[in-house]
Order: C-alpha cells, then sequence, then structure tokens
C-alpha cells in the first residue's frame, strides 16, 4: 500500500499549519514556500480539510488558514481519512457485500487485520507528535 500524495502533502500542510498554530492564521503562499509545494496543489487540498472541519479560513488583509481544533486534537488518520476517503485496504473490509467473495474468502482476515493496524496507528499519531 502507498499513500497518495494528497495524503503526504496535506499531512505535511497541517503539519505546517499545528506548527504555527499560535499565530493566528497563516497564507497558504508561505506554508507552499516552506514545504516546496505548489500554492494551486495545497488549494485543492484545503477544500476537502475545510469541508471536514479540520481548517478554517479567515478572510481579509491577516486572513489565511488555521486549524480549526489544537493541533493535540487532530489526528494523522483523520487527514488521511478525509484525503484519501479511507485507510481499508480492500473494498469488502467495510462493505462485505462489495465482493461476493467476502463471506468464504480465506486472506479477508488478513486484510482486515492490516487495515486495523494501520488505523490504530495514524489514529494514535497526534500533529503535536509531528511537531
Amino acid at each position: 500500500m502507498k499513500l497518495s500524495t494528497r495524503s503526504r502533502y496535506g499531512t505535511r500542510m497541517m503539519a505546517d499549519l499545528a506548527k504555527h498554530y499560535d499565530e493566528g492564521p497563516v497564507q497558504i503562499g508561505s506554508i507552499a514556500k516552506r514545504q516546496d509545494v505548489s500554492v494551486k496543489y495545497l488549494e485543492q487540498l484545503i477544500i476537502p480539510l475545510k469541508k471536514s472541519g479540520l481548517i478554517m479560513s479567515v478572510r481579509g488583509p491577516r486572513g489565511g488558514h488555521m486549524l480549526s481544533r489544537p493541533p493535540d486534537e487532530i489526528t494523522v488518520g483523520e487527514i488521511v481519512i478525509v484525503l484519501e476517503g479511507g485507510i481499508d485496504l480492500t473494498g469488502c473490509i467495510q462493505e462485505v457485500d462489495s465482493c461476493e467473495r467476502s463471506s468464504s474468502c480465506l486472506v479477508r482476515k488478513v486484510w482486515k487485520e492490516a487495515s486495523t493496524a494501520i488505523y490504530e496507528t495514524l489514529y494514535s499519531k497526534y500533529l503535536t507528535d509531528i511537531i
């Protein structure tokens, strides 16, 4: 399994916002420079993170983006779930009916255990652990 660029860059952006949490709103251009990621790409990532309630935006001359909660309350798992749409290794983990073999599949249990391990790890790491 490989995390997409969305999750990797999105988590870096969120860590950057966490690092500057006490400074108020941060402009996306500043994040882009520090993280060496294009502004356009970060703007695409902000949309789902904002919809999920992890980021809020402030308009105006001193506007920008900031975490909606303190960094010690936001897990890496929350970020990855929003940007990946889930962390299950296969579709049959949550949706048993998505595969006709789910009930008799010999390896489904392995995929479920691996997905659970990933889930537990990502949800045990907070932004404060990163910074």
